[in-house]
Parts: structure tokens; sequence; C-alpha cells
């Protein structure tokens, strides 16, 4: 990798394709990114653009260490784990929304502990902790949707995008903890000392995300 190029953390999987398909829009493209390939760095060197592949909850890693400059990541990956990153535009692609889901019939008893199942554990505990509610968090790492129906909580934290699953497992939102796309994120030193070259690629971007 090259120190006086831009180099830019994409998240794996659809979301990324899409975003790439934004920074190919605005001029910053590069070969072979979307084909299927063994090669992990894809260059532009007339944009001196680098841009490499990485799973989605691991992309404000890699940026907020320095070993991206700028990164893709969605809002819910920001809320949950508070990166210490510069948080620069909204791509708006792959909106959904961060919800709290519930069984038709559910009443919840504010004498008792909620029980709440999550892949987002500090999301969760944020919210219902502003709203002076005692819960149990239940952390999963899928299958969401399940765990009110076997008994195990009461609701669920979980993003929704057309509410077809919660839909079909006989769940209904009931509250909207925060909207949710995918954000252009820096780290705070490369911001400073490539400013110009991020700048450019945030105001090449900007009229993609129209």
């Amino acid at each position: 990798m090259k120190s006086d190029y831009v180099n830019i953390a994409l998240p794996k999987g659809r979301l990324g394709r899409k975003v790439y398909e934004a920074f190919a829009a605005a001029g910053y493209d590069a070969p072979n990114v979307l084909e299927d390939t063994r090669q992990l760095l894809f260059e532009n060197d007339e944009k001196k653009v680098c841009f490499f592949w990485v799973k989605a909850s691991d992309v404000a890693i890699y940026v907020e260490r320095g070993a991206a400059d700028i990164g893709v990541v969605g809002k819910d990956i920001l809320l949950e784990t508070g990166a210490n990153v510069y948080e620069l535009l909204d791509l708006k692609r792959g909106k959904c929304r961060m919800m709290v889901a519930a069984p038709k019939d559910f009443r919840d008893n504010t004498d008792r502990t909620l029980r709440v199942a999550t892949t987002f554990p500090n999301i969760a505990r944020r919210y219902f902790h502003g709203k002076s509610r005692d819960i149990d968090v239940i952390r999963l790492n899928g299958s969401i949707e399940v765990a009110p129906l076997l008994g195990l909580s009461d609701v669920i934290v979980d993003l929704v995008e057309t509410g077809n699953t919660l839909k079909a497992n006989e769940l209904e939102p009931t509250e909207e903890i925060a909207k949710i796309s995918a954000r252009l994120i820096a780290n705070k030193s490369s911001f400073k000392f490539k400013s110009t070259a991020i700048q450019a690629v945030m105001n090449a971007l900007k009229e993609t995300s129209k």
C-alpha cells in the first residue's frame, strides 16, 4: 500500500457492491474489484486510491486503527461499537431501521425485567436505559425472531428492512430506535493529513448519493 494513496475499506457482500458502484460512478473505480479473484488490493493510480474488502463488522476497526483512511460501514455498527472515527457522509444505501419488535399480543409488564434478544447489546442497553427500563440482554448471533416464539425473550432489537420476516414469525415492530444506512467514515489522523484527497472523494460521492 502506498502512503500517498487513500486506502478504502469496503464491506463484503451486497451492500459493498452497491457502495463500490457509487465510488465508480463518482470516478473512483479500480480494475477487477467486482471479479472473483484472489487479489486483495485494487488500485487506481490516476486517482491514487486503493480499495480492499473486509468483513462488514471489521470496517470500523480498520479505519479507527489507521489501516484504512476511509471506509463504508452501516450506522448500526457505528452505534453498537462507538468507533472513534469521523462520520463524513450518509451514502443513502442499505436503508433500514433499528427496531424493537414483539409478538402481536405482547403487553409490557414494567414490574419485571424485560428480556431483550439482540445482536446489538450496546444499542439495546442504551435505548432502554434512556427509558429507565430494566432489561436482561440475551445476545444472539442469528435467528433473533425465534427468541420470543420459544419464550427465550419478551422482545427483540434488530434491523428491519421490509418487515416481512417479522410478519412471518408473528412479530410486529413497536418502537423505532434509529434509521440505518451506509456511512462514509474516516480515520481522524488521515482526515487531517490527507484532507484534500479525502474531501475530493467525499464531494464526488455526494453527487451519487442525492
